[in-house]
């Protein structure tokens, strides 16, 4: 199958794909905000902030996307138990 909203054509990722992909796209750009801030935070504007921020966004994501995969099983039971399940 292929999807072309853009113009772009790629073949999609079977649907059992779901569990990996999303912990993985999220931590990608959460732990890339998060590098960006502490970052720029610690060391403000410089000619070489991007290098130091790639860098923290490296060593973040390689903890970001394990401890992902680890707290989703947890994250869905809380989840579960504050949001209604829609009734079919």
């Amino acid at each position: 199958m292929t999807s072309s909203s853009s113009g772009l054509r790629f073949r999609r990722l079977p649907a059992k794909a779901h569990s990996i992909v999303f912990p993985m796209v999220l931590s990608l750009l959460m732990s890339g905000i998060v590098s960006t801030i502490a970052t720029l935070r610690a060391v403000g504007f410089q000619p070489d902030v991007l290098l130091k921020v790639i860098q923290a966004w490296g060593l973040s994501y390689v903890v970001a996307f394990p401890a992902a995969l680890a707290v989703m099983p947890l994250v869905r039971r809380i989840v579960a138990v504050i949001v209604e399940t829609p009734k079919p």
